[in-house]
C-alpha cells in the first residue's frame, strides 16, 4: 500500500521567553489512504505540532514531508496553501464556523474559494450536509445547533471537496461521549466510503478501540505504531 504522506526525521523546536522547547524529535510516519488513524498521547507531547507539520501548515526545522510526487518541505507558503485547499480537509476543536451563515453555506465556502460554479457548489453542498444526517437542519445557523450538530457540519465542510487528507484535531473534545462516538463513526466511514486518510489527534483514549491504527506519542517522540483492529481479530480466530 502507497502511502498518502510521508514524513522522515522530523524535527521541530519552538523558543518562547528564551526557553526552547523541543515538540518534534527524528519523528518518521506514513499515513494510508482509507484508514482512521488516531494519533494520541499527553497534552504537550507533539501531537498537534506533528499535524501542523503533516498538513504544511507549518515547517519543520528538520526532515522532509511529501504526499506522492509533492515534497511539501520545499514547497513556498502559496504552495503549501494551495495544496490545502486542493487535497486536505480540517476539523477542529472549536468548529469554527461562521456565525451568520446557515449549515450548508458553511459547507460551500470552500468550494467557493476553489472557484467552483455556484450551482454545482450548492448541489455538492447539500449533499454533504445529507451525508452527515443534517439534510433538515441545512438551514440552522450555529447558535441554533447543538454542539454535535456543529460539528457534522464542519465535517461536512472538510469532506466536501472530496479531500485525500483529512486532518482531525481534538474533534470530540467539546463533546459529550454519545456525540463524541458519533462523529469518530462518521470519520471511520469516511475513511472507508471514500478512501480518505483520516488522521486524528485526541487524548481521548476512549477512542482506541474505534482506530483502524494508533500512533502514540510522549516528549515528541512518536513511541507506537499499532493496529489494535487488526490485533482484536487476529486474537478471535
Amino acid at each position: 500500500m502507497q502511502p498518502v504522506l510521508t514524513a522522515r526525521n522530523l524535527g521541530k523546536s519552538f523558543t518562547i521567553q528564551n526557553v526552547r522547547t523541543q515538540a518534534l524529535l527524528n519523528v518518521s510516519v506514513e499515513v494510508f489512504a482509507s484508514e482512521f488513524t488516531l494519533l494520541t498521547g499527553p497534552s504537550g507531547c507533539g501531537k498537534s505540532t506533528l499535524l501542523a507539520v503533516l498538513s504544511g501548515m507549518t515547517k519543520a526545522d528538520e526532515g522532509v514531508v511529501s504526499a506522492g510526487d509533492m515534497a511539501l518541505s520545499s514547497m513556498t507558503d502559496d504552495e503549501r496553501d494551495a495544496f490545502r485547499l486542493k487535497h486536505c480537509g480540517f476539523i477542529f476543536q472549536g468548529f469554527n464556523l461562521f456565525p451568520g451563515l446557515t449549515a450548508v453555506e458553511q459547507v460551500q465556502v470552500p468550494l467557493d474559494y476553489m472557484g467552483v460554479a455556484p450551482k454545482e457548489a450548492r448541489e455538492r453542498a447539500a449533499h454533504a450536509i445529507a451525508s452527515v444526517g443534517l439534510a433538515k437542519r441545512s438551514h440552522l445557523r450555529p447558535a441554533e445547533m447543538s454542539g454535535g450538530e456543529k460539528q457534522r457540519v464542519a465535517i461536512a465542510r472538510a469532506i466536501v471537496k472530496n479531500p485525500a487528507i483529512l486532518f482531525a484535531d481534538e474533534p470530540t473534545s467539546a463533546l459529550d461521549s454519545e456525540n463524541g462516538r458519533n462523529i469518530v463513526e462518521i470519520l471511520q466511514s469516511i475513511a472507508k466510503k471514500s478512501g480518505a486518510a483520516v488522521l486524528c489527534v485526541s487524548h481521548d483514549m476512549r477512542l482506541v478501540k474505534q482506530a483502524d491504527r494508533v500512533l502514540q506519542m510522549e516528549d515528541g517522540r512518536l513511541l507506537r505504531d499499532v493496529r489494535p483492529l487488526a490485533a482484536a481479530s487476529s486474537k478471535g480466530s
